[in-house]
């Protein structure tokens, strides 16, 4: 088994070093590349990602769903592994995803803890040890066997918001589910930092039930969330 990480990224020069190193010490032989994928970042994120010892590519898209593809399309690897810049996965990540593939799995993330002691945002967090849909996400990362995600032509570009949940909702429709595997990621809280905890949960449900309902176009509900966390 071979694993490419992909890591899209916009002025992610806060993060974007500190991730690559730590995949690089714990990714062992088994990952093959870092990709870090630009969407046109204004900061040093491509020169900190490169310093870093990853593989920088500039999209020729801007939006997270346009830069995986991108990125997924140079990949080698039998299984593509989908890291936001800030997020750190369990240091024993390659061997959950082995052993959640031997198992039988085409995709599957983890649950995780914040980078932070707030007692409601662990309450937040117990949640993500669930497959329920409104319990996914990017900040979990995502494993991807190639040939699955090629079979469902990769994540779709028109979702510029929640095109991680598009990505199980067309997975769950073409009968595959996914596992959580039993470890943490590690995710900033700096969304939560900015705000208050009560304006990112109403705007995480707002916009998770329109897109669930199929109310808004993802345009819409980039503007909406937008509006609400303002």
């Amino acid at each position: 088994m071979t694993i490419s990480i992909i890591i899209p990224v916009y002025n992610e020069s806060r993060n974007i070093a500190r991730t690559v190193a730590y995949l690089r010490q714990h990714g062992g032989r088994d990952v093959v590349e870092i990709f870090v994928v630009d969407g046109g970042s204004t900061d040093d994120t491509v020169q900190q990602a490169s310093e870093a010892g990853a593989i920088v590519l500039r999209s020729p898209e801007k939006g997270r769903a346009a830069q995986m593809n991108f990125g997924a399309q140079q990949c080698r690897g039998d299984v593509f592994y989908f890291v936001h810049a800030d997020s750190l996965p369990p240091p024993n990540f390659v061997r959950h995803i082995a052993q959640a593939i031997q198992q039988g799995w085409m995709l599957g993330n983890f649950r995780y803890r914040f980078d932070s002691d707030s007692r409601m945002l662990r309450f937040n967090a117990w949640f993500t040890r669930f497959s329920w849909m409104f319990c996914q996400g990017g900040d979990k990362t995502l494993f991807v066997v190639r040939p699955f995600f090629e079979s469902l032509g990769g994540y779709d570009p028109y979702y510029i918001i929640m095109e991680e949940y598009d990505f199980f909702r067309r997975a769950r429709k073409a009968g595959q589910r996914w596992v959580v595997m039993p470890d943490e990621c590690v995710v900033s809280a700096r969304k939560y930092g900015q705000r208050s905890w009560l304006k990112v949960q109403v705007a995480n449900l707002v916009v998770f039930n329109l897109w669930s309902m199929r109310l808004a176009s993802p345009a819409a509900l980039d503007k909406i969330y937008k509006w609400l966390l303002k």
